[in-house]
């Protein structure tokens, strides 16, 4: 037998002599000519050149060359190699191929977590570009919103989660291809109409798929269960895997879980606002809410735009008002929502405001409730920063009736002076020096007090002989405090006694001049101002042998009558 060497020496010859030749591989068919291209909203139509065939077509404009079987039929092509030139070859966009897209980062705040499909983390701020594949968190109080590039938005809470599955667009005509897998809290989106360029929108959860072309939609996890809200268009909703098996509309919602797609509901109503809530005067910004049937209780956000594409802040309550801190002053709308049963929200209303609750006006300090004063001293507390005060004080709660109106006090108190008895009202307002001018600050909550007659003690006559004793009028239920001083200043009292009653005798006191005053307390615990004080002069205790008193009259002493 013959080895191999020997084989290829006998072969050697022939192979020589002959005139064999081995084919080189074929050559790639010639590119397309661009300008053959016609592109629609929802098609792309090539005009045949010489020599094409639908099987160069579908592998050059299509995601696949074997689409050239579906080329055929759509287009009535019995003979795929003679093709007229100038056919007119129409190639719809579900045989498009795709091309990657991005979403851009339009507004933020709070923490915002996010990593690459690389598992790269992802600094996020605005207009950062995110690819397929992101996985983006909200913390708690954050917010994210995102814009893709045929002007659909994307919302995520606080506490949210999603994927950014798929970002892509087909191919000449950039039809949207967009998928989000929500994995944890709630997205919103704002889709723009898709029905022309047949593009696609889906919002994917662990339960449920709900797709659309052009709607403004919510979705969330509740529990084991997602529920979807549909604000504007339709939505297609199914359970994962599966045909859609319902189609909600603007108004209505849903809830699927384990056991499968829950039918479609009415969403609550709006809920409407009570009071006037367009000005906000306080850190601590209010919404009191007119109930809604069947709410269990109510969400609010705070957005710097109407379309709640920044949102700020956001608050619950399962009562009918809701209370949101931490805001700084400026215009903002709130956007509340009522919450049924079943952790449906219901249709939004968005409300704008304006907050202006800086500087924030001084602690009332007096006068409160009531006050006996016939010189009435208005205090608050001193605040840091202020360069003045504006005190306003009058007779009716609306302070139409003003009686005293001071828009520049340096100081953190001021006396009235005597006012008519009556029914006040009082306000103040701090005022801080701003680069651009003099900024004053919201009023303070109005304190009303009621002012009485001051207490009126009677002149108290001189006393030449016996105890020294007087009265005055009072009301009923009043105690008193009855200072008697050496001095007007009363830094050396000779008595301060407390009665029950509006009278008082004292031992008489050696001769000289007094000086008397008495401060009342009502039932209600109320302590007025001292009575002006009065002098009284106490005289020598002379008597005649039949006990009549010796007066000194002009420097002579003689009997008293």
């Amino acid at each position: 037998m013959r080895s191999t060497l020997e084989k290829i020496a006998f072969l050697a010859p022939f192979f020589a002599a002959s005139s064999l030749s081995f084919a080189a591989p074929p050559a790639a068919p010639p590119a397309l000519n661009p300008s053959s291209l016609q592109v629609g909203a929802a098609t792309v139509i090539y005009r045949a050149q010489a020599g094409d065939t639908l099987s160069i077509i579908a592998e050059q404009l299509t995601a696949s060359k074997g689409n050239w079987v579906q080329l055929a039929k759509l287009n009535r092509i019995g003979n795929d190699r003679t093709i007229p030139v100038g056919t007119a070859i129409v190639i719809p966009v579900a045989l498009l191929p795709d091309d990657p897209s991005t979403a851009q980062v339009a507004a933020m705040s709070g923490h915002i977590d996010a990593v690459a499909a690389d598992g790269r983390p992802i600094d996020i701020s605005i207009g950062t570009i995110l690819s397929e594949g992101t996985i983006i968190n909200t913390g708690s109080n954050s917010f994210l919103s995102l814009n893709l590039p045929d002007q659909s938005h994307i919302a995520l809470p606080s506490n949210s989660r999603v994927k950014l599955s798929k970002l892509r667009t087909a191919r000449y005509i950039r039809s949207p291809r967009t998928e989000i897998t929500l994995l944890k809290g709630r997205v919103e989106s704002k889709v723009s109409p898709l029905d022309k360029n047949k593009g696609r929108f889906e919002v994917r959860s662990p339960l449920a798929v709900a797709g659309v072309r052009g709607t403004d939609f919510r979705v969330g996890l509740v529990g084991d269960s997602v529920t979807t809200e549909v604000l504007s268009g339709g939505v297609a909703v199914a359970k994962k895997s599966q045909l859609p098996a319902l189609t909600l509309h603007q108004g209505q919602g849903n809830v699927t879980n384990a056991k499968g797609v829950g039918k479609a509901v009415a969403l609550l109503p709006a809920p409407q606002l009570k009071g006037q809530s367009q000005l906000q005067e306080r850190p601590a910004v209010r919404f009191t809410i007119a109930p809604v049937a069947g709410a269990h209780g109510y969400r609010a956000q705070i957005a710097t735009d109407a379309d709640a594409r920044n949102i700020v802040n956001e608050a619950e309550s399962d009562q009918p008002e809701i209370k949101i801190n931490g805001l700084e002053d400026g215009a903002y709308f709130v956007r509340i929502t009522a919450l049924g049963q079943t952790g449906l929200q219901g249709i939004p209303q968005t409300t704008a405001f304006t907050l202006k609750a800086r500087p924030e006006p001084p602690i009332s300090i007096e006068p409160k409730n009531k006050s006996r004063s016939e010189d009435v001293m208005f205090s608050w507390a001193e605040v840091g920063n202020a360069q003045a005060y504006h005190l306003q004080v009058a007779s009716d709660a609306e302070f139409k009736q003003l009686v005293v109106d001071q828009a520049a006090l340096a100081a953190p108190q001021f006396s009235a002076g005597k006012l008519a008895l009556g029914t006040y009202y009082w306000r103040v307002a701090t005022i801080v020096e701003q680069a651009d001018g003099r900024d004053q600050g919201p009023y303070g909550d109005p304190q009303s007090f009621n002012l009485l007659p001051a207490l009126q003690v009677p002149k108290i006559a001189d006393a030449i002989d016996g105890d020294l004793s007087f009265r005055w009028s009072a009301e009923p239920g009043q105690t008193f405090l009855v200072d008697i001083g050496r001095d007007a200043g009363f830094s050396a009292l000779l008595l301060t006694q407390t009665t029950t009653t509006p009278e008082i005798s004292v031992p008489r006191p050696a001769s000289g001049t007094y000086f008397i005053r008495i401060k009342a307390t009502d039932p209600d615990g109320y302590v007025g101002p001292f009575s002006p004080s009065q002098k009284v002069y106490i005289g020598s205790h002379w008597v005649t042998g039949d006990g009549s008193p010796l007066l000194n009259v002009g420097g002579n002493t003689q009997a008293g009558y």
